[in-house]
This record gives C-alpha cells, sequence and structure tokens, in this order.
C-alpha cells in the first residue's frame, strides 16, 4: 500500500500538479504550541526538482507557517485524490520563507502567476516523501476556483493590505513572530 521514497517520482510530481487542493503543515517547537494545518488552493503549488517544491503564499486571516518554518523550518505537504484512483501523497522537508523585495524574490515569485494578496513564498527541500491508499477518502467534484479571497484583497488596497498583515498575520497563534514584506 504505502512507500516511503526518497524524493518526488515523474508521476508523483504529475499527481501534485492535477490537484487543486493541498494541505500544509507546521509547527512550532514548543510541546505546547499549536499544529497549525492549512487548507490551500489555486495555482500555488510547484515541483521545482525530485526535491524541491515551492508554494505561493497569498494572505490568510493567520500567518501560522510563515512564523514556524521561521523558527524551526518543518513543514509537511499533503495532496489527496478525491477521483477515481485513490492515494495519499505527503512530502516532509524543510522550509525557507522568501518575501517579496528579498533578494531571492524575483526567482520565488517567477514560478507563479501573480495574484492579489501574495504574502511570500516558502519554499522547501524535500527530504522524503510517503504515499499511502487513500481508500477511505470520499469521492468528490471539483467545483472551481473562488475567487472571494481575490475580490476582498482588491477591495482593501494596498495600504489596507499592509495594515492586515501588520494587525493579523505578524504573530502566530502562539506568539511566534512571522516575517513580514517592509
Amino acid at each position: 500500500m504505502g512507500k516511503i521514497l526518497k524524493s518526488i517520482t515523474p508521476d508523483l510530481a504529475a499527481f501534485i500538479k492535477a490537484q487543486p487542493l493541498f494541505f500544509v503543515a507546521t509547527a512550532p517547537l514548543a510541546a505546547t504550541g499549536h499544529v497549525n494545518l492549512s487548507p490551500k488552493g489555486l495555482d500555488t503549488f510547484r515541483v521545482l526538482s525530485a526535491n524541491r517544491v515551492a508554494y505561493l503564499d497569498l494572505t490568510g486571516s493567520g500567518n501560522e507557517t510563515s512564523a514556524h518554518v521561521t523558527e524551526n523550518s518543518r513543514i509537511t505537504f499533503m495532496f489527496c485524490s478525491f477521483g477515481e484512483n485513490p492515494l495519499i501523497l505527503r512530502l516532509y522537508g524543510k522550509g525557507q520563507v522568501v518575501l517579496p523585495g528579498s533578494d531571492l524574490w524575483p526567482e520565488a515569485a517567477s514560478h507563479f502567476p501573480v495574484y492579489p494578496g501574495i504574502r511570500q513564498v516558502v519554499m522547501v527541500d524535500v527530504e522524503f516523501v510517503q504515499t499511502s491508499c487513500g481508500f477511505g477518502v470520499p469521492l468528490m467534484e471539483y467545483g472551481g476556483d473562488r475567487d472571494r479571497l481575490c475580490r476582498w484583497v482588491k477591495t482593501k488596497g494596498e495600504e489596507g493590505l499592509r495594515e492586515y498583515h501588520r494587525t493579523k498575520n505578524a504573530k502566530s497563534l502562539d506568539g511566534l513572530d512571522a516575517p513580514l514584506r517592509d
């Protein structure tokens, strides 16, 4: 059923590209800290090589991933098939937050379309890959991307969005600093 692999195979890269939804999980080092698990969508994930991936992080209600990855770099992605062929795929790795305006930004951002509300790119070195059966995952049909986040960001405007980041995205639930662009 399940396998542990050292890298992302071409078949798994194709599976990842076909998924409209993925999940990202992180946690602080403190045992009392909160594990964060967030669903992500839109065209925001890229397989850059067999052991390197990136995802474009858009503005959200919190910024846990950024705070946790900055503190300890640990990150896990999960993809699961809701279609006829069951599969769950997890990527375990070490990440780095790349902010707009940093020296690494032009290269990191070049892999993605431009969306309103871009917050950062998380670059990840994949340490290992795990597959599992997914036999218990329900069959579901994809109904399309939501446009609500993009519309909300546009109503905020650039300065309103920066203020939102400063007030809602600067700290994790556990009080860790989350890096923000200047």
